[in-house]
């Protein structure tokens, strides 16, 4: 399979409410990046947190394996330090490998879930 993607990835549209309507961890309100890496080598893929209101952590480190696609709650990120609920942030994605990246939301804090899909931006 060709690789495809890029190396070099952007979100600006992050915020995770702190409420959630259904049992944990199924329906626990979160933002997900998915990320397919279609080549032949794994891809090291390190994320940066952008707030509004207190600059950059990170780098958040993940990997993904050849020919497949990791999902992973941004809620989950916890090292250097757990992902902020109810603050605004973006998310700038970087990776040695070419890759697609592809962010959702899902929002339970009503008993009517509504989530939402977005490709995020590549430079």
């Amino acid at each position: 399979m060709t690789a495809i993607g890029r190396r070099h990835w952007a979100v600006s549209a992050g915020w995770i409410p702190a409420r959630s309507s259904g049992p944990e961890p199924e329906l626990s309100s979160h933002d997900v990046l998915c990320v397919l890496n279609a080549g032949a080598r794994h891809a090291n893929v390190r994320i940066q947190l952008v707030y509004a209101a207190h600059g950059t952590v990170g780098p958040y480190r993940l990997v993904v394996a050849p020919q497949r696609v990791r999902q992973v709650r941004v809620n989950d990120l916890i090292f250097p330090e757990a992902v902020r609920l109810e603050e605004v942030y973006g998310l700038i994605i970087d990776s040695d490998e070419p890759v697609v990246v592809q962010f959702g939301r899902q929002d339970t804090r009503q008993r009517e879930n509504a989530g939402g899909m977005a490709t995020a931006w590549s430079g």
